[in-house]
């Protein structure tokens, strides 16, 4: 996947074809330079010419293979979700993809489409995703809650990065584990992609350790409520401060009873409401280092998506919206996100994982860990 703020890649990262134009566009970013007259465009790696930006049958033979293995991998992905809502149309999307490229049943041809649709729905996704919040039920919260909230966001983030730096573990890896484990998943790690200079291997690791783990919440959570004496809203609030995934929160907090999932739902949103300042917070940092681009241009000060999600935020905030507006938003962002993700996968190549060895899973247990013993420990002290 391509930086959405223009930072350039490891060299280890390879595309097929040149960057594609973004949807939403990051402040900083030129549009791409024309061809030369006469100059043919440098082939893919998968042997087909590179298209222009414009629309065609040029750019639709090149494309069209790709984007229509996302959109069954999409369909695929949200069907298997109705059935099985514990696992997110997030996390199915990641491993099809992975599993179709993998196990040979996708060629180089949809590569291309593939990845474009993972440039351009993971930003449209997450600025949506602004619509799932409103401040109103945050400000709700009792202040202990929120200063859980904050403590587990800030001190997992903080504690995983360290953890991370100590094992030696790639700095791409560390970063998407943290931001993944700290606010809500596969959603979260994705955005962070995409202002890092992390790639496709530290992503899928990141997916696959929230996966992993988030699922193993699901079962030792609900274990561990009566022995530990919390109330069911203590749970819920449990929950929703330390559970990955915003799907596996409400499989979690769902078996201590309805009055423990409506908190936990509120605390879990309250963590993505984190994502922007985090996001913006991180690309805040790389510009004052200086880090230049390819093109030798350091990267926006705030990527154009976060103000995107910013604005989704305030327009929920505000009421104008009806529900039924709402309920489809949330199944378009769904929707999108699981297509970007799903492209994402075909990217990933399983025996590079298979390499990384057994660190990142440490990390990934610490990381969890520690946002439960946060969270708990907050919920004894503030509440």
């Amino acid at each position: 996947m391509p930086p959405l703020d223009g930072t350039a890649r490891p060299p280890h990262r390879s595309d097929p074809e040149p960057a594609a134009e973004p949807l939403l566009r990051s402040a900083g970013d030129a549009p791409a330079e024309p061809a030369a007259p006469g100059e043919s465009p440098a082939p893919s790696a998968s042997g087909l010419p590179a298209p222009g930006d414009g629309g065609g049958p040029g750019w639709l033979a090149h494309h069209g293979p790709g984007l229509a293995v996302v959109v069954v991998g999409v369909a695929v992905s949200y069907g298997l979700n109705r059935l099985v809502p514990a696992v997110s149309a997030l996390t199915i999307a990641v491993l099809l993809g992975a599993l179709a490229r993998n196990t040979g049943l996708l060629g180089d041809r949809v590569l291309p489409g593939a990845k474009l649709a993972t440039k351009k729905l993971l930003r449209t996704g997450v600025v949506l995703l602004g619509l799932q919040l409103a401040l109103s039920q945050v400000l709700q919260l009792d202040p202990g809650v929120l200063l859980v909230v904050a403590v587990t966001v800030a001190g997992t983030f903080a504690g995983t990065m360290w953890l991370g730096r100590r094992m030696g573990i790639r700095p791409g890896t560390t970063l998407l584990v943290a931001t993944g484990f700290s606010i809500c998943g596969a959603s979260a790690a994705a955005a962070m992609d995409a202002v890092s200079d992390s790639d496709e291997e530290d992503l899928a690791t990141g997916v696959a350790l929230v996966t992993i783990f988030g699922s193993l919440a699901i079962v030792l959570l609900p274990l561990l409520q009566h022995p530990l004496g919390l109330t069911d809203t203590s749970f819920g609030v449990w929950s929703g401060a330390s559970v990955h995934e915003v799907a596996q929160v409400v499989a979690t907090a769902s078996v201590a009873g309805p009055a423990a999932l409506a908190v936990a739902t509120v605390v879990k949103l309250t963590r993505v409401v984190l994502l922007a300042p985090l996001i913006a917070g991180y690309s805040i940092a790389r510009r004052r280092k200086g880090t230049p681009d390819a093109t030798g241009k350091c990267p926006p000060l705030v990527p154009l998506f976060v103000l995107g999600f910013i604005a989704m935020v305030a327009v929920r905030s505000s009421g104008v919206l009806p529900a039924s507006v709402l309920t489809a938003a949330q199944t378009l962002t769904t929707l999108l996100l699981a297509g970007a993700l799903f492209g994402l996968g075909t990217s990933v190549h399983l025996m590079s994982l298979i390499r990384t060895g057994a660190r990142p899973v440490v990390l990934g247990a610490g990381s969890t860990v520690l946002a439960g013993a946060l969270s708990l420990a907050g919920i004894l002290a503030f509440t």
